[in-house]
């Protein structure tokens, strides 16, 4: 028992990702999921105070940029990126995942003039960090999710996913744009 009265819950041994901040390594809970598995459903926020899943973009290929935070230099220049990627592409969702508020992410995108990217984020997230493997469990970024890119197709099945190892390394980017059938160039 915890002095609270509650039962401790043991978390499940689960094999770990571990990413780099500061040339310091630190593990996050699990893994990505796995390629050809079903994607876990989302439960966030986007800017507009709506709680989404993953329903809300039914039949369309999905590119998840989960990032540490929008604030950061790598962060935002992946969302720019990815923006870029998904112009004129309506059957593209891409989302950014993080735990900035949804303000920050509505700012950013007005900001960047970014219109075709859903900044999602993860403030009554129930479980998403854990569920994708992108919640960091220890050091200075405990709680929040590390750098990662994980690709749907329209039946929310995983077709590519990129843990990035050190947080401030840029995803790659021409895997996950041919992940999503698109011109790498």
């Amino acid at each position: 028992m915890t002095s609270c009265g509650k039962a401790a819950r043991a978390r499940p041994e689960r094999d770990m990702a571990t990413i780099t901040f500061e040339g310091k390594n630190y593990p996050t809970f699990g893994e990505l999921p796995k390629v050809g598995s079903s994607a876990p459903d989302i439960k966030l926020v986007d800017t507009e105070l709506n709680n989404v899943s993953l329903a809300n973009w039914i039949g369309r290929r999905k590119l998840m940029n989960i990032i540490v935070s929008i604030d950061t230099e790598v962060c935002a220049k992946s969302v720019v990126e990815f923006s870029k990627a998904a112009r004129g592409h309506d059957d593209l969702a891409m989302l950014t995942v993080s735990y900035d508020l949804p303000f920050a992410h509505r700012h950013f995108h007005k900001d960047k003039d970014i219109d075709n990217t859903t900044g999602l984020s993860a403030i009554r997230h129930e479980g998403f960090g854990e569920n994708y493997g992108v919640q960091i469990m220890q050091g200075p970024l405990a709680g929040m999710f590390s750098r990662a890119v994980v690709v749907l197709d329209e039946n929310n099945t995983v077709v590519y996913t990129e843990q990035v190892e050190d947080i401030a390394t840029e995803p790659d980017y021409v895997s996950a744009f041919r992940a999503l059938g698109l011109d790498a160039a």
